[in-house]
């Protein structure tokens, strides 16, 4: 007999049948609290906490119940019978006062009262993991309920609520279609090479090919724009020493959260504040002055700038701050030179000269130069614009849906697919078996993106994330 343990695939398939419990709403006080449980059957559950059948979807007000009959709290209880509730198992939800301490009385009575069924405490996300897995969301709409809840911005909360609703899903839907279609059609010729049909012109497959190209595209953006409104831009300022990173940071904030002297080297470490700019969140980064004399910095400020590299290494845009007012220094310009020349070229680079109002006259400078006081804010609304079309978005229309990195690398690969199967269909003899092949690859990375071919340990991944109760 073998010994062997399960997968880790039928473990975490058997863990979705237990019955699972947990408290629903945020940690902290707060005017009403919930304990959310589901599983196959919770009749047990209910009749040990509410004393009584519950009409279903009806909110029923009245005692929960210990274990000896006497009420922990007065409350409502509503019960959701499976397959019509939000995990497509029997859910029951009790609505009580939220104090901290009597909803982990209502959570430990649940555990009580569920022994017999094996009830246990949920873990992260599985409330919604259970909705995937039962058809009730896909991937796409699930990863949009934490992104709704997590969501820094206006724009990017309604996005997320357009994702949850299917917009998102339903685009994806409709390329995964016609994907399909097309494969039908190829590897039925493969299958009946006798017929002698000229598949590729009679079922107009470039053609075809290049629309979906073009839609994938056209999603492909959208995406983009839809993961910038979740993940924002990493935005660092850098700079030699009091070129005035600082007051651009509080500028851009319109608070003072760094502090600003005319000393040099004030800043010694990273101050980050997160901002947005027309709905997009904005990580924004003051880092300790660049020196090119770094052994002359004392341990604390060499630090610093350690630290200020490493930042600079993992943004999206670095904002290259100058001195008007020491332009043309032989010192401060060979400095610049040294530092510009250690700057990573994968980052979006933004040239900045601040202290235009003690330096008005300027001369040299590029057409398009970004000048700017971060003393008095003019030139702060161009810096914005700048950002914004640096990170490549554009005004968002109505309708832009929610996406993550995971969409857009996925998206991607689709394309690739798409145009390598181009490339095999556009030769004179056309190996339609590559063809076959690479619309497979193609409608498999886009199937990625609402679960229709995930892993276990992208599941995990993706759920883990989650909120407890959620």
């Amino acid at each position: 007999m073998s010994t062997a343990p399960p997968a880790a695939g039928t473990a975490r398939l058997g863990r979705h049948t237990e019955p699972i419990v947990a408290i629903a709403t945020a940690p902290g006080r707060g005017a009403v609290g919930i304990v959310r449980a589901s599983g196959a059957d919770l009749s047990t559950l209910i009749d040990a906490l509410c004393g009584r059948r519950l009409v279903p979807r009806h909110a029923t007000f009245g005692a929960l119940l210990d274990a000896q009959g006497a009420a922990i709290d007065q409350g409502l209880a509503l019960h959701f019978p499976a397959p019509h509730s939000y995990t497509g198992e029997d859910v029951l939800e009790l609505q009580a006062h939220g104090g901290p301490v009597l909803l982990q009385l209502l959570l430990a009575r649940c555990l009580e009262a569920g022994t017999g069924i094996g009830l246990r405490l949920a873990e992260p996300g599985e409330f919604t993991e259970r909705a995937f897995l039962n058809d009730k969301l896909d991937l796409a709409q699930a990863e949009a309920v934490a992104d709704l809840i997590d969501a820094s911005t206006e724009a990017a909360a309604r996005s997320a609520g357009r994702s949850l609703s299917g917009a998102f899903s339903a685009e994806i839907s409709v390329l995964a279609e016609r994907i399909v279609r097309l494969r039908m059609l190829v590897e039925a010729t493969l299958d009946f090479p006798e017929e002698e049909i000229d598949f590729l012109e009679k079922a107009g497959a470039r053609a075809q090919l290049r629309e979906l190209e073009a839609a994938v595209d056209a999603v492909l953006a959208r995406a983009r724009q839809g993961a910038l409104l979740r993940e924002g831009l990493r935005v660092v300022l850098a700079g030699q020493p009091n070129v005035g990173k600082s007051s651009l940071l509080n500028a851009l904030a319109g608070a003072e959260l760094a502090i600003v002297t005319p000393i040099p080297g004030t800043t010694r470490d990273r101050v980050s504040e997160t901002l947005q700019i027309e709905g997009v969140p904005l990580h924004v980064t003051d880092t300790a002055g660049l020196r090119h004399d770094v052994d002359a910095a004392d341990e604390v400020e060499r630090i610093g700038i350690g630290r200020s590299w490493e930042a600079i290494g993992q943004a999206d845009a670095v904002i290259f701050l100058h001195d008007l007012t020491r332009r043309g220094q032989p010192a401060y310009d060979a400095a610049e030179r040294e530092i510009e020349a250690r700057l990573p070229p994968a980052a979006a680079l933004l040239h900045v000269w601040n202290k235009a109002d003690l330096a008005p006259g300027a001369a040299g400078l590029p057409g398009d130069a970004l000048r700017l006081s971060a003393r008095t804010g003019d030139g702060l609304e161009d810096l914005r614009r700048a950002l914004l079309r640096h990170a490549g978005w554009q005004a968002a229309p109505e309708g832009l849906f929610i996406a993550r990195t995971r969409h857009v690398l996925a998206l991607r690969r689709t394309r690739e697919h798409l145009l390598r199967a181009a490339e095999h269909a556009d030769q004179r003899d056309a190996a339609l078996d590559l063809l076959a092949e690479e619309l497979r690859l193609a409608h498999q990375a886009l199937g990625e993106i609402t679960g229709a071919f995930s892993a276990d340990d992208l599941l995990g991944e993706i759920f883990s994330r989650f909120c407890i109760g959620k």
